[in-house]
């Protein structure tokens, strides 16, 4: 939208990460749009990219407490496996989810902050 417009851009860079999330590249192409809207240099694209990165596991991230309360509440008897996979979501799923999408907005918002400056 502008330069200074961080929170809007960041808003529009989530806005298509997640809809172009049937693709592979889709936090790339937002954090690329964010940064390029950012009209500042790559630096700043890169942290507008990652804000745009942060936004979007918002919603992912209520949704995987919804799958946990909704897990927890089911009984499963006597055994304790139905714990130590919520373990491994919320210790190494939950993470990784946010350094894939923060990490690879950063590097599109980077690489939009330098298209940015060529044209």
């Amino acid at each position: 939208m502008g330069q200074g417009a961080t929170w809007i851009n960041a808003v529009i860079g989530a806005v298509i990460t997640l809809g172009l999330s049937f693709t592979g590249i889709s936090p790339l192409l937002g954090g690329g749009v964010a940064g390029y809207l950012q009209a500042e240099p790559p630096a700043r694209g890169a942290r507008v990219g990652a804000i745009s990165g942060g936004l979007p596991t918002i919603p992912l991230f209520l949704i995987v407490v919804l799958g946990f309360v909704l897990f927890a509440a089911i009984p499963t008897g006597f055994s304790f496996l139905g714990g130590l996979e919520l373990v491994v979501i919320f210790v190494v799923m939950l993470p990784m989810m946010l350094l894939w999408f923060v990490g690879l907005n950063a590097a599109g918002g980077y690489v939009g902050g330098c298209l940015h400056m060529e044209t």
